[in-house]
């Protein structure tokens, strides 16, 4: 059979990624989309490690144009808004998506008219358009929604994802606030620079599924400041600065609390694991101990689901619309 084309837009470390699973399972790459100066004109197999000549260029226009593929793995932004003019190229040019964009895994609360445009463009073009991803997509909203199936009743939800980060990308180390002041947190975590993307997308997506009305979803972002020197591949945090978050997301239901996520990611984290914890009949407690590699996950996730976007009805959708999504050979 011929091979799946498919075409990366964005290159950063998720983007090679993404690129390097879907080849190793046998997809073809055929083009590579980044506005980085310092990587257009380049040979992206070289940067993979691959034996394989495809120049990164720097106009989607261009590629789309004289593309066969219909398929883009999509790895660039985690906001929706910023995402969005990507989304509708792609979308114009009939290509399906799987993208990385937090903000697109659950965007009908959030971004209602977005969401509604794509979905209208989607169908008119007759491609389909998921957001996905370890968190949001799976650890901490599909897995937990699938968990409920065996739950004669559900009361509440609560879900605990806790990181060791040393061993993330230093990207998201960044993001997490790593090595900062105290000072410099607070300030960045008010220019929404420190946060992880896809918390309030998350619960709204388990409410949905749950068929729950939420009267309110708050978040809280807190630091976990470093009581020895720590280290990553990429920083050295000493004792007294910002190693990571606590950040927590609840959605309230008739007063009380009915969904709450959590994530603790900072450098040296002691217990680092994935846990889902049911309050229903029955009570259900799923816990990867160790945790999930995001980075690992989220890549593997994305490349995984190809096979069910092309496989769907056009629009948007959610990993709730698509159904079981599992590795494949």
């Amino acid at each position: 059979m011929e091979k799946q084309k498919f075409i990366q837009y964005g290159f950063g470390p998720i983007g090679q990624r993404v690129a390097s699973y879907a080849i190793d399972r046998g997809f073809e790459l055929e083009a590579v989309i980044d506005s980085d100066p310092a990587k257009a004109g380049k040979n992206a197999g070289e940067i993979l490690g691959k034996d394989l000549s495809v120049i990164i260029q720097d106009s989607s226009y261009d590629v789309f144009k004289s593309s066969k593929s219909n398929l883009v793995f999509l790895t660039t932004m985690s906001a929706l808004e910023d995402a969005y003019p990507q989304i509708l190229n792609c979308i114009h040019f009939k290509k399906n998506i799987v993208s990385t964009c937090e903000e697109l895994s659950y965007p009908w609360k959030q971004n209602y008219h977005l969401s509604s445009r794509i979905d209208m463009l989607a169908k008119l073009n007759k491609v389909a358009v998921v957001g996905t991803g370890v968190n949001p997509g799976f650890a901490m909203d599909a897995l937990p929604v699938f968990l409920s199936s065996i739950c004669k009743d559900v009361e509440s939800v609560r879900i605990e994802r806790y990181q060791d980060a040393s061993i993330r990308r230093l990207p998201f180390q960044k993001k997490i606030g790593a090595g900062c002041t105290l000072e410099e947190f607070d300030a960045l975590v008010k220019e929404k620079k420190i946060r992880h993307v896809g918390f309030t997308e998350s619960v709204q997506m388990i409410a949905k599924s749950l068929g729950w009305e939420l009267e309110k979803i708050e978040e809280t972002i807190e630091p976990v400041i470093a009581k020895k020197r720590v280290k990553s591949e990429f920083l050295k945090v000493p004792k007294g600065r910002v190693c990571g978050v606590d950040q927590i997301c609840k959605g309230y239901m008739n007063g009380k609390e009915a969904i709450t996520l959590e994530l603790q990611a900072y450098l040296g984290h002691k217990k680092p694991h994935d846990a889902v914890m049911i309050k229903g009949e029955p009570n259900i407690t799923s816990v990867v101990k160790g945790g999930i590699n995001g980075d690992i996950a989220t890549c593997a996730i994305a490349v995984n689901a190809a096979k069910k976007i092309l496989e769907s009805e056009p629009g948007l959708k959610t990993m709730l619309d698509l159904g079981l999504t599992s590795w494949y050979k």
